[in-house]
Parts: structure tokens; C-alpha cells; sequence
């Protein structure tokens, strides 16, 4: 879960009346009932402009209503895709791409061509949210050299930088200059941000057609998707914003929702799975549950209770019990992510070692008078499961737990200032772009302090200076050495407990619905969600 990496706009939670409203409304008669119709759910607020959205939810309409310069191989090695082809200097400071010929974008917007690209990146520095942050101070130049090259300078060496451009989602210049309001960026106005709220400027496989924010958008197939669309691409895409149990359970027995959310409660899954076509699938996409570690507040600011904490948590029940089908993570990285250190300290349950690290600490005589405030994300019941489990386990060496449920609004707002932010934070945490490094910069750089991926305040200026260094790495080898040293030092801090290597579980209509990313995922956050890749034969489904 997550969403914009700065000024998060509040957006009310979609009621079960509304989505159902929503849904049945568009049950059309006669032909159009036999229509490939994809409809998801996911956790609101669903950010479709891409200079904003960072999460699970708005990643997945970007992935659907845009395009990028590269895509993700279920390796996770980077493809062509609007780049027909790349070149990079031997400092790995100049990249020139090649552009494929006689891409359109939406609503007659022309075609896309390298000043698109160039006016793409600067909107999104010049905005300051989202994915913006992987490109600050990095690139210093972006210029299209022909009608189709563009050349990227960087200020200084950047590893990953090819990979990164898998969240450049292209944005049409003259769609923004036709539908930009007053606004504080100069002469563009306010870049399109009003217009974008509702609307796209992609030249993606869908164009938008019916957005209603905080609850729903829909999307219909472009008949000028430059790629050929397979057979059985689903004609509509419908995302609607509601993980609500009894809402997402009533429509998929209806045969009204084709895909759900990752958030639903094992119990719910279950029951989803006794619905005749249903299947659940399991998805490893390099995500993982972390709990942050406060480490600017006591009593959670000395590291010895920090170590104690993570001594007590039952990883074993939580694999086993409350997400089967998972494995404990090992440090702070992925197993599947490239670059994970395979070697590095683990943790298991150990309530004796607990004690002595807490024997340690220098709150010690009065680690009992100092309750610990545990936040989780009320929109995903399972996570109080967890909650309740270690409120229990630490009782039983004298720690006291205050449990508080926060809508993930709430737990975004919280998590923006040092003074709000609960000592344990539980959130997912998914990679940008497939490697190491985009973990340990989004949770452990200072540059991430104040957003929901680093509850944690680390502030660490060494840390800062190996994560810097590693990502102005060019040589793969050697920066993955550097990512194993970062999360040595990480795991000596113990900033986080890592919990446990998420499986995303999505109930499915695999009685009508062919799911290519659900076997292969695709290791990148929204993708495997990429609706012209799945097909849908409403004729197979048996009403």
C-alpha cells in the first residue's frame, strides 16, 4: 500500500453501497453482457496522474493507461518498449534512446516523439512527487536530439538508472498544454495536475473514460495501442477502490469482479476460493511486511529495544498461521529482488534473548511504565492478527503494547512527521524497479524520511554515504557488493523487524480469466496488474 511521496491529498474511502452502485450500473443487456470486461478492487486513493501516485493501487493505472521507454522481463532484466533501442557512454554518464515510429497517444493527441520524453521528466521534477525522487540530482540534462532520440545526461554515475526508467510513464505535452488550469508552475500553470486527476495524457493500451475519485475508474481498450492486443484482452478495465470483504465476496459470486485485491483476510480467501471458478493466486513480487522501528522515539530510539523486539516476534507463526504459503524475511531486502545479501543475520524467536538485549538497554528499570503505540492498516484485517500475537509475546517479558488501528489515510498522514509517527509502524513495502537498491534508498536513505516507505527516522549520514555510493556504482557486480554491506550495517541496527517475504494472494475468476502474470510474475510493482496481458472469455464463465 502507499501512495504519493509528498502533499498527500485526503480521499474518503469508497462505502460498499457506492461500489456495488457502481459496478451494477454498468450491467448492459444484449450484446454487451458477453463484452471482456477486467474489473479489479484495490486499496484507495488510486493516484492515476504519474508524477504522483507511488502505490500498489495507482502504479497499476499507470501501468494501464500509460507507457514507459523500457519494460520489466519476469527475470526482471529490462526490455525495449517505446525505446526501440539504447546506447550508453562508458561512464555511464550519457544514455541516447531510440524511439519507436508512429506511436499515438489518446484523444488525438498526435504522436509521441522526444519532446514528449523531455517535457515528461521535466513536469515530474518540477512537481516533486512520486517517482521524482529516483532523478533529483541525478540527471542534468534531458534533450531530444531528433524527432525520435532522446539523450539523458546524468550529473554524476547512476547504476540503476536504466531500470528506473520503467517508472517514466510518458505524458503527452499537448494534452497538458490543452488542459492546464492557473497554477503555480510558471507558464505551464498547474501542469495539468487538476486535469490528470480524472483524466489521462497516455499513449497506454486504455484510455480513460469515467473516473470518480476515491471510488472508481474505468477504462476502455485504445484502438491505437501500437501493439497488437492478444486474443481475449479484455475490451473494458474497471478498477474499483474498496478491499471491504462482504463487497469484493458478493461480486465476485455474481461473476462481477474479475481479479481482487492483496488485502483480503485468509479467512476471506478461503471462503472466495469455495466459489465455483474461483482460484487464488500467489504472486512473489519482491514485496515484503516490514515493521518500522521508531528510531527517534523512546523507548524505541535505543537499539538494544529495537534487537529485543525483533528476538520477540514469532516469525514462525506468522509463516505458518497467519500468511501461509510465506517465508521470514532475511534482512531487509527480498530473497527475489537482485542484490539481496543471502548471508546476512537473521533473526527468529528467542524470548530469552529478548530479555538480555532489554537487560541492555538503558531503559531497563523502566521499560514497563513505557508503552509501545503498534499502528496497523485497518483496511487488512490479518495485520491485527499479528498485532495481537506480539502484543502477547512481549507482555510475557514486560513490554506493554497499545494496538491502534489507522485507516491507511491515517497511517499515511501519521508517518509524515517524527512527533506523529507511531514506535511500530506495519506496512508493505514493494521495489520501484527490480533491484536492491531500490529498497535500502526508498527505506533506509534519509531523503525518505517523512513518507510511508521509512517510518523508521533513521537520519543515518554513513548510511546515506554507502547507499549514494553503491547506486553511483556502474559495475553490477561490485554495486551488489555494496547493497551486501548496506544490509550487514542495516541488520547491526536494527532499525525494522522484517517479518515476512509477502506472496500477494488475489482471488481470481480462473474459470473465464487467463492470468499469464500470476505463473510468471513480473518482479515490478503494478505490472503484473497490466490488463492487456490478461484475457477474458465471458463465455467460459457458468452463471
Amino acid at each position: 500500500m502507499g501512495m504519493s511521496r509528498r502533499s498527500i491529498a485526503v480521499i474518503g474511502i469508497v462505502t460498499v453501497a457506492i461500489v456495488v452502485a457502481f459496478v451494477l450500473a454498468r450491467r448492459q443487456p444484449g450484446p454487451e453482457v458477453a463484452a471482456r470486461v477486467l474489473r479489479m478492487t484495490e486499496s484507495p486513493p488510486t493516484l492515476i496522474d504519474p508524477a504522483l501516485g507511488t502505490d500498489f493501487s495507482s502504479t497499476t493505472s499507470h501501468v494501464n493507461l500509460y507507457d514507459a521507454l523500457v519494460w520489466p522481463g519476469t527475470d526482471g532484466e529490462i526490455e525495449p518498449h517505446l525505446a526501440e533501442s539504447w546506447e550508453a557512454s562508458p561512464d555511464g554518464l550519457v544514455w541516447t534512446f531510440r524511439l519507436r515510429r508512429g506511436v499515438q497517444f489518446h484523444h488525438g493527441h498526435g504522436e509521441l516523439t522526444a519532446n514528449d520524453v523531455v517535457f515528461t521528466f521535466r513536469r515530474l521534477i518540477a512537481i516533486g512527487e512520486g517517482f521524482s525522487y529516483l532523478y533529483q540530482g541525478r540527471v542534468a540534462n534531458v534533450e531530444a536530439v531528433d524527432t525520435h532520440t532522446v539523450r539523458f545526461t546524468l550529473s554524476r554515475p547512476f547504476g540503476p538508472f536504466l531500470a528506473t526508467l520503467l517508472r517514466l510513464a510518458i505524458v503527452s505535452e499537448a494534452c497538458v498544454r490543452a488542459n492546464k488550469k492557473d497554477g503555480p508552475y510558471g507558464e505551464w500553470g498547474d501542469y495539468g495536475r487538476d486535469y490528470l486527476t480524472t483524466n489521462d495524457c497516455g499513449s497506454g493500451p486504455y484510455v480513460m473514460r469515467e473516473r470518480v475519485v476515491g471510488e472508481s475508474f474505468a477504462a476502455e481498450r485504445f484502438a491505437d495501442y501500437w501493439i497488437p492486443f492478444p486474443a481475449g484482452a479484455p475490451d473494458r478495465f474497471v478498477l474499483m477502490e474498496t478491499t471491504e470483504a462482504a463487497t469484493v465476496r458478493t461480486l465476485m459470486e455474481r461473476r462481477e469482479l474479475e481479479i481482487t485485491d492483496q488485502w483480503q483476510s485468509l479467512e476471506a480467501y478461503n471462503t472466495l476460493q469455495q466459489i465455483q471458478g474461483v482460484d487464488v493466486a500467489r504472486i512473489a513480487d519482491g514485496s515484503m511486511l516490514y515493521l518500522m522501528l521508531h528510531n527517534r522515539k523512546a523507548p524505541t530510539d535505543d537499539v538494544n529495544v529495537r534487537r529485543a523486539l525483533a528476538w520477540a516476534m514469532n516469525y514462525q507463526q506468522v509463516t505458518d498461521s497467519i500468511f501461509p504459503g510465506t517465508s521470514q524475511a532475511r534482512g531487509p531486502v527480498a530473497a527475489t529482488l537482485p542484490g539481496h545479501d543471502a548471508t546476512v543475520f537473521q533473526y527468529r524467536f528467542d524470548l530469552e534473548r529478548a530479555r538480555a538485549e532489554l537487560a541492555q538497554s538503558r531503559y531497563a528499570d523502566r521499560i514497563g511504565q513505557m508503552p509501545i503505540d503498534y499502528c496497523w492498516t485497518a483496511e487488512v484485517p490479518d495485520l491485527e492478527k499479528i498485532a495481537l500475537m506480539f502484543q502477547a509475546d512481549l507482555a510475557r517479558i514486560g513490554v506493554r503494547v497499545n494496538i491502534v488501528s489507522l485507516p491507511w489515510l491515517r497511517m499515511i498522514e501519521a508517518a509524515s512527521r517524527p512527533e506523529t509517527t507511531c514506535h511500530i509502524m506495519s506496512i508493505w513495502v514493494a521495489p520501484h524497479y527490480p533491484e536492491a537498491g531500490s529498497i535500502l534508498e526508498s527505506k533506509y536513505h534519509s531523503r525518505a524520511t517523512g513518507t510511508w516507505e521509512q517510518t523508521e527516522w533513521v537520519r543515518d549520514p554513513e548510511l546515506d554515504r554507502m547507499i549514494d555510493d553503491a547506486l553511483a556504482t556502474i559495475d553490477r557486480q561490485e554495486r551488489f557488493r555494496k547493497y551486501a554491506e548496506i544490509q550487514r550495517r542495516i541488520v547491526e541496527m536494527a532499525p525494522t523487524i522484517w517479518v515476512y517475504e509477502q506472496v500477494s494472494r488475489h482471488a481470481y475468476q480462473s474459470g473465464y480469466v487467463e492470468w499469464p502474470q500470476a505463473k510468471r510474475p513480473i518482479p515490478v510493482m503494478g505490472y503484473n496488474m497490466a490488463a492487456r496481458l490478461i484475457q477474458v472469455y465471458p463465455e467460459r464463465a457458468r452463471r
